[in-house]
């Protein structure tokens, strides 16, 4: 820790992180992954501006503790964006030590766009079409103008126009008139999405995530589960301000993002282990090799009914690779007995290396 600190105040570290910088920058990595964590932090910012703001819910995240916080000790809009902030500030100096630089990095460009981004889905959809309808009555219109019918379920739009809550709206427009499961559920789903495509690239949303990161590295946890852990004990802090109903609606709703967390990864990074036994093992190895450019394992099998020996491939493919697999075996009529089963996690070499011509290349699957 000690040194760490010592080399983060010297001009040769920041030299160094300019060069490996400029090096990112101008690969197609970095391009790719620029993109998917913008698609990313879109998703989870209409879950948070459509769904988790107009509900006043608080799940398990870094907002949820310092509202919790600045309530007990009486602090103001200002010193809660400070504690926002600070905290934050605090889990990401922690992601540079504990995780890595490419992690803090990230982060720090997802948490820095989930604000501006909040406000593009403000102006392109904004939430109240979702839960009020425009008024047509010119004496209600003239009242309202004038002031003298007021009421929660009446506001102006961006164009300046009168609208009023529909009453019967599944979602719940800020006035607690809606179906809060409602808003839990296309919350918890939508931002999971987002947290599991960022999680896969090496990347987070920033606050839980950062300590969900931190326990998965070192604990060994499941990504969802560790996410969990730390929203439930946020969520719990919320009983000394909320009432008994709303904490416990936040927990299951954090408890439900963490298992939808470890799906959407699950399906992201699924592979298909395959096994073929073919009297035509060359060609179909020749195709994973030369083709798909995947490496294979080839057993010798005897069968159980006939006693004959065989040869039986194993190979770890893609959705899409075992498509072709497939679609080349029926194309060139190739005799062959073939299993295949999902695999959701592989470690090893199969993530970084292929072998194209005979040489060896790295690159990000």
């Amino acid at each position: 820790m000690k040194s760490f600190f010592q080399k983060f105040f010297t001009c040769q570290f920041w030299q160094d992180q300019a060069k490996a910088l400029l090096h990112l920058v101008c690969t197609w990595k970095f391009w790719r992954e620029l993109i998917l964590m913008t698609v990313g932090m879109s998703i989870g910012a209409a879950a948070v501006y459509y769904f988790l703001m107009p509900s006043h819910l608080i799940v398990g995240h870094i907002s949820g503790l310092s509202i919790v916080i600045n309530t007990i000790f009486g602090g103001t809009p200002d010193t809660f964006s400070y504690l926002v902030m600070s905290i934050n500030a605090f889990l990401l100096l922690l992601a540079f030590i504990l995780i890595g630089n490419e992690f803090g990095i990230k982060t720090v460009y997802t948490a820095m766009i989930l604000g501006p981004l909040t406000q593009v889905w403000d102006w392109l959809y904004p939430s109240y079409n979702f839960t009020h309808q425009l008024i047509t009555d010119p004496e209600i219109i003239s009242q309202l103008n004038a002031g003298t019918l007021t009421g929660d379920g009446y506001i102006l739009n961006h164009s300046g126009e009168w609208m009023v809550q529909v009453r019967d709206s599944v979602m719940s427009g800020g006035l607690g008139m809606g179906d809060v499961w409602f808003d839990l559920i296309c919350f918890v789903l939508m931002l999971s999405i987002c947290q599991a495509v960022l999680f896969r690239i090496n990347a987070s949303t920033g606050g839980l995530d950062i300590i969900g990161k931190i326990v998965n590295k070192f604990m060994h946890f499941d990504i969802g589960t560790s996410v969990a852990i730390g929203g439930v004990i946020i969520c719990s802090t919320a009983f000394l301000i909320n009432d008994f109903r709303m904490v416990v609606i936040g927990i299951i709703g954090t408890w439900i993002n963490g298992l939808a967390i470890d799906y959407f990864t699950a399906s992201l990074n699924k592979r298909k282990r395959v096994c073929i036994i073919s009297p035509d093992t060359e060609r179909i190895r020749s195709y994973i090799v030369d083709t798909l450019v995947r490496g294979c394992s080839i057993y010798k099998v005897q069968g159980g009914y006939s006693g004959e020996e065989h040869q039986e491939i194993q190979v770890l493919l893609t959705q899409d690779e075992f498509s072709s697999l497939m679609a080349f075996i029926r194309n060139n009529k190739i005799q062959a007995f073939i299993t295949a089963g999902n695999c959701s996690e592989v470690y090893g070499l199969w993530f970084r290396h292929k072998k194209v011509h005979g040489k060896t290349i790295v690159v990000n699957e």
